[in-house]
């Protein structure tokens, strides 16, 4: 979906606030409850086997756009594990915001996804493809600047992984490679993007053959 999330290429933000990572052993949470999210979110997904991760970007994608731009990491985190627990049946609105002690906005509801193409024959290191120009209303992983671009396979996973737009409804979800995709930067942002690559982790069913229709 074309969502506030997908924001790559877009400007007018300002600059993005970082930590340089180093060798040294750092607190990986910030603020006492932070470790709350990680906590529901593998109980979720692991112990009571309630969602899957791609359900989970898809419920903080669907996040109100405010909400999701006001929220730190951590916080969209609990927001989007909390809506699939209400969504799953796991508890209830109501028994929610008793437990949160007041309002607790939930993402917006979901639409229902796509399956991945049938199965073809693999890219190969040094292929160029072009992105599919598809508009997705459910959850996708392919960022929308670059939909309809050309690139050039750089490497493919050895690993077959669950096809993002299925999995992120609760669908069964084929299996599928993923892919390095180098884009030219210029070709994604304009002349004014600087002379360099754009590397994208892409799935087999983002990508078509260049020259190939894309169907």
């Amino acid at each position: 979906m074309d969502g506030i999330h997908d924001l790559g290429g877009t400007d007018g933000f300002g600059t993005v606030p970082h930590h340089v990572n180093s060798q040294s052993y750092k607190p990986v949470f910030h603020e006492p409850w932070e470790h709350l999210a990680y906590s529901l979110l593998f109980l979720g997904a692991d112990h009571l086997k309630t969602f899957n991760v791609d359900e989970l970007r898809h419920a903080i994608e669907r996040m109100e756009p405010r909400q999701y731009l006001a929220a730190p990491y951590y916080d969209r985190i609990v927001v989007g594990t909390a809506s699939l627990y209400v969504e799953k049946g796991v508890l209830t609105q109501a028994e929610l915001e008793a437990l949160a002690g007041g309002a607790f906005p939930l993402a917006r509801p979901q639409t229902e996804g796509r399956a991945a193409r049938p199965t073809r024959s693999h890219f190969e290191v040094g292929d160029e493809v072009i992105a599919t120009r598809d508009f997705i209303r459910g959850h996708t992983r392919m960022p929308k600047y670059v939909r309809g671009k050309k690139g050039r396979i750089v490497h493919r996973t050895s690993v077959e992984w669950p096809f993002p737009d299925a999995a992120g409804h609760g669908r069964e979800a084929l299996r599928q490679p993923t892919y390095h995709v180098s884009f030219d930067a210029k070709d994604l942002f304009g002349d004014g993007a600087e002379a360099s690559s754009v590397v994208v982790d892409l799935w087999e069913g983002y990508l078509e053959k260049a020259g190939a229709p894309n169907v």
